[in-house]
């Protein structure tokens, strides 16, 4: 196993409020949905408690409000709490003001159900962009200490190409100071590959996700690993959608768990902030 500690990261959200599925699902028909997403992260947390591991859990909201008790056992199991915003939806579509009301909405339903200050944050499907960077300023004045939205790379939902690949100090626009843990991606000469895991740990190969992850620790640098508890659910309802939306979410569910299993046991994981408390990071804000 190798020494260096790595992020274990969990979006909890359930596989109807995803993006991929969006076209099939509407915000308005979830709660006529088929509710898994407590049994399926129940079980990662029993997977994580049979191997001694802690993770970082990003809560939606909107499940934290249904199952406060999940909240609460994630906690008690000596896992970190973090926010994954309300509603799901991606930022550079909301207006400044309706991203603040729900980051606030759903800063408070995790504190409520901890009794315990929430400060790391996570946006749904990493839309922290260019063209939402507004929304860093709103993080530091919402008082949240540390970020895990960026991915560095360019893609059709995502991406802010040109940040930095290992965690560091970001200085917001408007000046304000967060701790960002950008999504892990491992170079190939000049190209950047995204490893970090959801859909590219079920979509590549095994071997392929080991291979680049040896080689971002190999470097003495961490990775951060993601995945959602969907994700192991191979038994999900089917819901009909494009071939391209089909292919990103149900493809190699019912290998996911068993691929899981297999990376715990090769690599050393912790949560984010204990991660971060052991990385070198410079003390030089970056502006993005």
């Amino acid at each position: 196993m190798d020494e260096i500690t790595n992020a274990l990261t969990i979006d909890v959200e359930d596989y109807f409020q995803v993006a991929a599925l969006a076209e099939a699902v509407k915000r308005n028909d979830w709660t006529s949905m088929e509710y898994r997403v407590e049994k399926n992260t129940d079980v990662l947390l029993q997977l994580f408690a049979d191997r001694g591991i802690h993770a970082t859990f990003f809560v939606l909201g909107w499940v934290a409000e249904r199952s406060p008790g999940l909240v609460r056992r994630i906690s008690e199991a000596g896992h970190e709490v973090a926010s994954h915003g309300y509603s799901h939806q991606l930022i550079y579509t909301q207006t400044p003001e309706v991203f603040r009301a729900e980051t606030r909405k759903s800063k408070r339903i995790l504190e409520d159900s901890l009794g315990a200050a929430i400060t790391g944050y996570r946006a749904a499907s990493y839309s922290i962009t260019a063209q939402s960077r507004w929304a860093l300023d709103i993080l530091c004045e919402e008082g949240f200490l540390w970020d895990s939205s960026i991915f560095p790379v360019h893609h059709d939902r995502y991406g802010m190409p040109g940040t930095p690949h290992e965690p560091y100090i970001l200085q917001a626009p408007g000046g304000g100071i967060l701790k960002e843990f950008p999504l892990s991606t491992c170079p190939i000469g000049s190209y950047r590959l995204p490893i970090a895991g959801g859909g590219y740990f079920r979509l590549f190969p095994y071997w392929l996700t080991q291979w680049g992850l040896q080689k971002i620790n190999r470097s003495g640098q961490p990775f951060i690993f993601y995945l959602h508890p969907w994700e192991i659910d191979p038994g999900q309802p089917r819901l009909k959608v494009k071939p391209l939306s089909r292919f990103r979410h149900y493809n190699n569910l019912h290998r996911c768990k068993g691929r899981l299993e297999k990376l715990l046991e090769r690599f050393q994981f912790g949560t984010v902030s204990e991660v971060f408390a052991q990385a070198g990071v410079a003390s030089q804000p970056v502006a993005v």
